[in-house]
């Protein structure tokens, strides 16, 4: 499957996607420009770290911004919007009917290419990736475990489950408690892989971890994350380097 603003291969090299952390809007609509002039090819974008989150117009005013930037350039950006809760290792947990209503938002606005959706966060996870997709707007659908890693079979589960769901994209982020953890995750990545045509995104994070964010295009996953200058999540490594390894991995797998 080849890429599009709304389809991310299922295979070959990861793209690196960088998260904006930034709380206020000018830095957030700096950072981006920042972004685009070092040719990133995907962005996300942690509503859950605007200082007004709050205000769902004030985020829809800062994805205008956004998008007459990504429309200026040539290049093609792919643009996911992230809202973490607080119980997935986010910045804060909003109600539940107020975290759909930006869903909804970011959906009807067409301003974006993907919407993340915590499944098990969701008791109609299924339904409500459907009513976004409506909106022309792909989904990934995401669970982050931040305590431990699951057994295998429990993984592939997760990931199983939430493919059934419709998602576009499935992604699973575990933290390690020994090195062997992430042989688990990439062996669970591998299993689903070979089951399902959804793309898949598996992350072991930590130091332990980081060696899942470097080697997906051989167990399977599609997408990693890369930080600009500050990571968002443990373990993350910077954009550029990761780029560079990410590069002579897949030049020396297509040899």
């Amino acid at each position: 499957m080849g890429k599009t603003k709304r389809q991310v291969t299922g295979s070959g090299k990861p793209i690196v996607c960088v998260p904006i952390i930034e709380q206020k809007k000018d830095a957030i609509v700096k950072e981006v420009s920042q972004l685009i002039a070092k040719q990133v090819e995907m962005i996300e974008w942690r509503i859950d770290w605007f200082a007004d989150a709050q205000d769902i117009s004030e985020v829809k005013a800062v994805l205008v911004e956004i998008k007459e930037q990504l429309e200026a350039t040539e290049r093609e950006v792919i643009l996911l919007a992230t809202f973490r809760t607080k119980q997935q290792g986010g910045q804060w947990q909003p109600e539940p009917e107020w975290l759909r209503g930006l869903y909804q938002m970011l959906a009807a606005s067409g301003l974006v290419d993907f919407i993340d959706v915590e499944y098990y966060e969701w008791d109609d996870a299924s339904a409500l990736i459907h009513q976004l997709q409506k909106s022309g707007t792909a989904v990934i659908t995401s669970h982050h475990n931040f305590v431990q890693t699951p057994p295998r079979a429990e993984m592939e589960a997760m990931l199983t489950a939430m493919a059934g769901a419709g998602a576009d994209i499935v992604k699973l982020a575990v933290m390690p408690q020994e090195k062997e953890d992430v042989l688990q995750l990439l062996g669970a990545t591998s299993d689903f892989k070979k089951k399902n045509e959804v793309p898949v995104v598996t992350m072991s994070m930590g130091t332990d971890g980081m060696i899942s964010r470097i080697c997906g295009e051989i167990f399977g996953s599609c997408i990693t994350f890369g930080s600009h200058q500050n990571p968002s999540a443990p373990g993350q490594l910077q954009m550029e380097k990761l780029e560079t390894m990410l590069t002579y991995l897949h030049q020396s797998i297509v040899k």
